[in-house]
């Protein structure tokens, strides 16, 4: 067998280890595992405190509701923005950091990590991090992967870029056509504890036509129900911080 021949063959053999080793952040798709052995990943605070965090804006036609509607309960969330959508809508990126809520990147477009290789997932990443910056003059320091699926290019990415990935603990399911306030509302509260970071959309850019309006009409009852069980909501920032008097 010639040098060329065996290095071929060397080669062929790699990828299967290669991909293996890029997809073995997958395993944190999975919820009940993830919460229970990747807190940080998870999202996870103290106690008494939920993290509500929206996905996939900013949006001009729904986001302006979900601001007007927090504002209204003095409650302070985090958005994780497309960095795409950001470009296309500064002023109303700028009006969320105004509001004093939190901002991480979702990335640039709304496309699987797990298909991407390193460098094209350090350049979207880059991409949408300096996108946000320079609209708010304020880097941010969050991150949460399209469809909650990391890869090891990600993580390293993040790493390089200063950026923490955070997923969820508990989410309502809001993104489908058949989803409604009340079906929101029961998935998040049937999965909520303390500690928790609630996974909501803000936006239809990636779910079905209108399926925003089903996490709208379910925050207050959601925001109710923290509060009936002695828990404050807030921003990911603010998950270790402790309690407003």
């Amino acid at each position: 067998m010639t040098a060329a021949r065996l290095l071929r063959t060397a080669a062929l053999a790699a990828v299967p280890a290669l991909a293996i080793a890029h997809a073995a952040p997958v395993v944190s798709t999975f919820g009940p595992l993830r919460n229970r052995a990747m807190p940080r990943l998870s999202g996870r605070g103290r106690r008494d405190h939920i993290a509500l965090t929206f996905d996939d804006g900013p949006d001009p036609l729904s986001t302006p509701h979900f601001l007007r509607l927090l504002d209204e309960r003095q409650v302070r969330a985090t958005f994780f923005l497309l960095g795409g959508e950001a470009h296309r809508s500064p002023g109303l990126v700028r009006e969320i950091a105004a509001a004093g809520h939190e901002i991480g990147v979702h990335g640039w477009l709304h496309r699987p990590l797990l298909l991407r290789g390193p460098r094209a997932t350090y350049e979207d990443l880059a991409r949408a991090r300096d996108t946000v910056a320079d609209i708010t003059g304020h880097r941010p320091a969050l991150f949460r992967p399209p469809y909650g699926v990391m890869s090891t290019a990600a993580h390293v990415a993040a790493r390089r870029l200063g950026l923490t990935p955070v997923l969820w603990t508990c989410w309502g399911e809001d993104w489908t056509a058949r989803a409604t306030p009340e079906s929101v509302h029961r998935t998040v509260t049937s999965g909520l504890d303390g500690g928790g970071t609630v996974l909501l959309h803000d936006s239809d850019r990636t779910s079905a036509p209108g399926a925003w309006r089903s996490a709208l009409g379910a925050l207050p009852r959601i925001l109710d129900t923290c509060g009936q069980r002695g828990y404050e909501v807030g921003r990911l920032c603010d998950h270790d911080r402790p309690r407003r008097a």
